[in-house]
């Protein structure tokens, strides 16, 4: 079998193709200390690899939404608390104006600390996040909950959102106007209103002085009923916010074995890629040097 000069210059020329080809792929993986540059360096590999990826990109955007839900439920939270502040102090004030020593201006006094109190919890239900959302309006968040026109009337909705903070837990980010300043039935703008409007009416008979008996009972029952219903939402706020810590050990928990998981499908065994270069450099080295003796033989060296 004969073998033509152009078959050896095509065989020489290809093995040192292949051999610079495999250099560059050596050199390339060191550089990015990553063993699979192309899927076809390991489909199997490559593959596992992806799908690692795709969850490491949903734990990512998990821990970015549990983020988010902690800072508007830590809103939520501090204005419940002074919510909470407020209808204690205001539980004193009942008490102090049943002492049947009060004047009518001693109970004026309290009715003018109470309407200074609902202008406080004005303020609270109209609160913002960060962004510049009502945090009280549920699906509302661009309306301003609740207007003092004639009395105070709620203008949100009863929506509440809720944000994906694991693959099998979404959580809601906060509650409505009505969940807070409506809780168990009682209308909390509406007993401080009362109140201050009781206290403010002098007490001239035994009938007026009854009605002041009553009127003080039935707030104190409502009041209760609406600082048991505040102290409800904040226990669940606080579930939430605990709930979270524990699904941010589990995210931590899940990006480290994800990570290693990744390391071990892709990186590259940097000492073994070392030792495959060298090897590598020595054979192209060989190579072009027989294709060179190769090549430059002839006929006509013999005939010297």
């Amino acid at each position: 079998m004969r073998i033509s000069t152009n078959t050896i210059y095509q065989n020489g020329i290809s093995r040192i193709n292949d051999l610079t080809s495999d250099q560059a792929k050596l050199q390339q993986q060191i550089s990015t200390m990553k063993r699979i540059l192309t899927p076809s360096d390991d489909p199997v590999a490559a593959a596992r690899a992806l799908q690692v990826e795709q969850a490491q990109s949903l734990n990512t955007q998990y821990a970015s939404n549990r983020k988010t839900v902690t800072s508007q439920l830590s809103n939520v939270e501090s204005n419940l608390n002074s919510v909470t502040d407020l209808i204690i102090s205001t539980q004193s004030s009942v008490v102090n104006a049943g002492d049947g020593s009060y004047s009518d201006a001693q109970r004026a006094d309290i009715a003018a600390q109470i309407r200074n109190n609902i202008g406080q919890l004005l303020g609270i239900a109209n609160s913002k996040d960060a962004s510049g959302n009502y945090i009280f309006a549920g699906y509302q968040t661009s309306t301003k909950p609740y207007q003092t026109t004639t009395g105070t009337t709620y203008s949100g909705d009863s929506g509440q959102a809720s944000v994906q903070v694991s693959a099998e837990r979404s959580m809601p980010t906060g509650y409505t106007g009505d969940q807070v300043f409506k809780a168990n039935g009682s209308d909390l703008f509406g007993t401080l209103n009362n109140l201050a409007t009781l206290l403010e009416t002098p007490v001239t008979d035994a009938a007026s002085q009854a009605a002041l008996t009553s009127g003080l009972a039935s707030a104190s029952a409502s009041l209760s009923s609406s600082l048991t219903g505040v102290l409800t939402v904040r226990a669940q706020v606080g579930s939430n916010l605990n709930e979270i810590d524990s699904l941010n050990t589990s995210g931590t928990d899940m990006a480290t074995q994800n990570a290693t998981t990744l390391s071990g499908l892709q990186d590259l065994d940097y000492a073994q890629a070392l030792s495959d270069l060298t090897k590598n450099q020595t054979v192209l080295q060989a190579a072009q040097q027989s294709f060179i003796k190769i090549t430059s033989l002839s006929l006509f060296d013999l005939l010297k």
